[in-house]
Parts: structure tokens; C-alpha cells; sequence
């Protein structure tokens, strides 16, 4: 639910640099490269496996090293936000004007030479989205078509999170400029991302649905991301994808089959902002549960992530590491398995089977429990699912847990 967007940030030209692309950076503004041009589509399995890669943020990765590691072909590029000084323009991360880009499209022209493909991804949590910049879902959408047009996409991601979620004018952007790209772009490739409960979303989310449902639109997938919500392991993530199963049913009248075919599981790979484990067994628990009921999507937060912290740290969330023991790109190969591909095959690594314990930690929280109907102010603490809160500013049922790095509530640790 919450995307690390503004950990361990960089700039284009160091991701250039990590990429080693060379003379693949040269696509100029407005034109694609020629690897680009003679770019052919994958199969959808491949965007529907994509995992989130920051290209220019986050210590990004050397994606055709992982292509190499682990045979994945697709990614999800993130993330298109409207300009932080306004108006109704695409850029990269809100700085860098997609009009003008090299840096991304150095990126996409090396992962398409290597016979793989991107998908980009709109919104992500927090900045100003173009559904609430643009003043309609026509401008929205014609603002959107020049990001497929400057990178020749087969494939887009809304990732309708906070703030705009909660903004009806925005959805109703967000969506209805969703449906005008897939009447304009025959064959283009649409995932919708939201935010995961354990009831399977939550309000606002259901309105997104509704306002689906309302223009008619249907896109390749509806997905959940099932982790900063009181999630901890597998069990609780597959129990709210079937919860969102029955949301679909009713929603759009579909039977379960149907609805397992438009739905969609986003996760996040280690640590979550909200301090819950999710390890290399959850997510082969998830993908089975995804393939055994013909799930339409799995893919997780984020490739930039998908190493082990150096030195191995898991008690603190980062941006550019998972916080659990792993070798680098194990998480990729699970998305390679769900597109049908087999991983090459390296030596596994056993995770623990207990979320690590908090310096000082160990014992029971000395706080008062977090209560719905409660008041807190600034600098109050309370005790949740086992960890400690403070308050950022006044507040009153917003769940610690839920907010996100950058809510009103600090996770203090386990206690």
C-alpha cells in the first residue's frame, strides 16, 4: 500500500551509471531509440509478472543483470506524477519531464535489446497524481498517451493510492482516462493497483470499483497489494485475496472464476513500512494460491529492494534492500514462475520463521492500546499488533499501521 518512493533517492544519470547503458542512453526527447522502435510485445503473463523497478530512485538496480540472474523479461517501471510545481504534464517522480527524458528511456531501450519489455506504472503513494491535476479524464488520458507514445508502451499500471484515492474527482480521472487509453490503444495492457484489507479493500477502494463499474471499464486487472494493513505472512494475504474474490463477485456480477481471472496480487518483498515480514516462503505460499486460481497477476514492491541489506539490518524498512536474508533477485524468480518461465536455479536460502526481534523489545507493550474512538495529539503513544506508535500530529481512527512511512503514526518498533 505504501510505495518507498523517497528512500535512498538518486538521479538519472547515476542510474545510468549502475545500469552500465552506455550508448543505449541516447534516446532523444520525443523520439524512441531503435532498439525501442523495433521493440515486439510480450505475452501478457510477462506484464501481469512485471515487478516495480524505480529507474532512476532507490539505488536502482542493474536491470539487465537481473534479466540475466533470473530470466524475468518484463518490469514495471515506476512512477508517472504530474509536475511538483503543477500542471497537467507526465513526469518521472513529479522532477524529470517524460517530454525530455533520456535517462528512462536508456533504461527501456537495454531491457528491450535483451528481448525484454516494460510496463509503467502511474500514481504510487504520495506526490500529485494527473487525475487530481488535470481537470478531466480526457486531459488525464491525453497526458498519459504522451508517455505511451514517447516509449511506444504495451503495457500501463494505475497505481490509485493515497492521497488520490480518496479524491472521487480523481478516480473518476484516473479511470475514465484508463478506459479512453484502452479504446485508443487496441491491445494495451491495463493493470489497476490498489490498496489491500483484510476485508479484501477498503472504502475508498470500493469506490474505485464502483466508479469501474459506473464507466464500463474493465481493465486486465484489479489488484490488491495485502501488506502496511496488519498483515504478517502468507495466510493473511491469501485470505484477503479471497475477500477481494467476493468484492469482484458482487461488484461486477461476475462468478468466482471470472473474478479470479481480473484480480491481481501485489506484495512487497522483506520488511514492510509497517513493520511485517514477508519472506521467500510467503510468497511461494502466494503465487501458488494466485496460479491454483487462475489469478490474473502477481508481481511485488520492488525490485530495488530485492537484495540483502549490507550490513544484513532487519529491523529498519529500506528502500533499497528486503531487511530479510536472501540471495540478490529472489523475489524476481517468483514472478519468472508465475509467467511460466523456470529460474535458474542457484543455492536457496533459509529464512528465519519468526519475524526478528526489536532491540529492547521482548517484552509486552507498557502503552495503552490503540483505540478507534480514541483522540491522540502529537507525541502520544499507544500499543498495536505488537509494536509501538507515537503520533505524528492529532488524529482519530486512523489505524497505526495503515498510514504509511509518511502518515501521522511512527512505528516505534516491536515491543
Amino acid at each position: 500500500m505504501k510505495r518507498l518512493q523517497a528512500l535512498g533517492s538518486g538521479v538519472a544519470a547515476a542510474a545510468l551509471a549502475v545500469a552500465g547503458l552506455g550508448a543505449a542512453a541516447t534516446v532523444g526527447a520525443g523520439q524512441a531509440s531503435g532498439a525501442t522502435a523495433a521493440s515486439t510485445a510480450l505475452g501478457s503473463q510477462w506484464y501481469a509478472a512485471a515487478p516495480y523497478l524505480m529507474p532512476t530512485d532507490n539505488n536502482p538496480p542493474d536491470a539487465t543483470a537481473i534479466m540475466d540472474a533470473t530470466g524475468l523479461k518484463a518490469f514495471q517501471l515506476a512512477f508517472i506524477l504530474a509536475p511538483n510545481g503543477g500542471g497537467c504534464t507526465p513526469t518521472w517522480s513529479g522532477t524529470s519531464a517524460v517530454s525530455s527524458d533520456t535517462a528512462v528511456g536508456g533504461v527501456i531501450s537495454a531491457i528491450r535489446a535483451k528481448g525484454g519489455d516494460v510496463s509503467v506504472s502511474i500514481g504510487g503513494y504520495g506526490g500529485t497524481k494527473l487525475g487530481q491535476a488535470c481537470s478531466d479524464a480526457a486531459s488525464t488520458a491525453a497526458a498519459y498517451q504522451q508517455v505511451i507514445n514517447k516509449y511506444q508502451l504495451k503495457a500501463m499500471d494505475f497505481d490509485l493510492e493515497e492521497p488520490e484515492y480518496e479524491n472521487t474527482a480523481a478516480v473518476a480521472h484516473e479511470i475514465g482516462a484508463a478506459k479512453i487509453l484502452q479504446q485508443n490503444n487496441p491491445g494495451l495492457y491495463i493493470s489497476v493497483t490498489t490498496a489491500g484489507t483484510a476485508a479484501g479493500t477498503g472504502w475508498f477502494g470500493q469506490q474505485m470499483l464502483n466508479e469501474a463499474k459506473s464507466q464500463g471499464f474493465t481493465p486486465n486487472n484489479f489488484s490488491i497489494m495485502p501488506f502496511d494493513g496488519g498483515f504478517n505472512g502468507a495466510a493473511a494475504q491469501t485470505a484477503a485475496l479471497t475477500a477481494f474474490n467476493g468484492l469482484l463477485k458482487t461488484t461486477f456480477g461476475w462468478d468466482t472464476a471470472t473474478a479470479y481471472a481480473h484480480e491481481g496480487f501485489s506484495g512487497m518483498n522483506g520488511r514492510s513500512d509497517a513493520g511485517e515480514y514477508f519472506y521467500q516462503a510467503d510468497f511461494q505460499t502466494v503465487l501458488d494460491y494466485a496460479t491454483s486460481h487462475g489469478m490474473a497477476r502477481f508481481t511485488f514492491w520492488s525490485l530495488n529492494r530485492d537484495r540483502q541489506c549490507t550490513p544484513p539490518d532487519n529491523q529498519t524498512t529500506s528502500g533499497t534492500c528486503s531487511s530479510v536474508p536472501q540471495s540478490d533477485w529472489e523475489f524476481a524468480k517468483f514472478s519468472v514462475k508465475f509467467a511460466g518461465a523456470t529460474p535458474p536455479t542457484n543455492p536457496p536460502t533459509t529464512p528465519p520463521t519468526t519475524p526478528p526481534t526489536s532491540p529492547g523489545g521482548g517484552g509486552t507493550c507498557t502503552a495503552a492500546q490503540w483505540s478507534a474512538s480514541a483522540v491522540y495529539t502529537g507525541g502520544n503513544e499507544v500499543a498495536h499488533n505488537g509494536h509501538l506508535w507515537k503520533a505524528k500530529w492529532w488524529t482519530t481512527n486512523e489505524e497505526p499501521g495503515t498510514t504509511g512511512q509518511w502518515g501521522v503514526w511512527q512505528d516505534e518498533g516491536a515491543c
